[in-house]
């Protein structure tokens, strides 16, 4: 295991379009499969709900790091989020940082989610497990929602 969870995609639309799924909260929202309450902001808690069937009565909660336009956009969250009725307020948060670059046919997205090694031993494994699978869903997730509305 690792630390790390890393996802690279190649995105046939531009920087700024890209942009405005990631940090426009309604936009992120239908992706990422959550109702966000509110605009993200730095240094304010973002909250909703989960969209996907069968998870709506989940709590989304996360803390916005950083809004750099159009180059990086970061959250730190719990992990172990969609467990109903635990209290994580002792757990350690990941960071979840974004970063785009252009390139030729439109723009490179990166996502790294980190702070594995941090988390309690006994749900470590199944954590990293399923956020390794979700990654790669929400990378299909957005190129879907990008590439459509190009």
């Amino acid at each position: 295991m690792t630390d790390r969870i890393e996802r690279t995609v190649d995105l046939k639309a531009p920087v700024s379009r890209v942009w405005k799924a990631l940090t426009d909260h309604k936009e992120f929202g239908t992706w990422f499969r959550v109702k966000l309450d509110a605009p993200l902001a730095p240094g304010r808690v973002s909250c909703g709900h989960k969209t996907s069937p069968g998870l709506e009565h989940l709590k989304w909660e996360a803390m916005v790091q950083t809004i750099e336009p159009e180059r990086r956009f970061s959250f730190t969250w719990h992990p172990f989020s969609a467990e109903p009725g635990t209290d994580y307020s002792e757990q350690t948060s990941n960071l979840v940082e974004f970063t785009l670059e252009a390139i030729p046919s439109g723009t490179r997205l990166r996502v790294v989610e980190s702070g594995f090694d941090k988390l309690l031993p006994s749900s470590r494994d199944a954590t990293f497990r399923r956020h390794d699978d979700g990654w790669s869903t929400q990378m299909q997730n957005i190129t879907r929602h990008v590439e459509q509305q190009v």
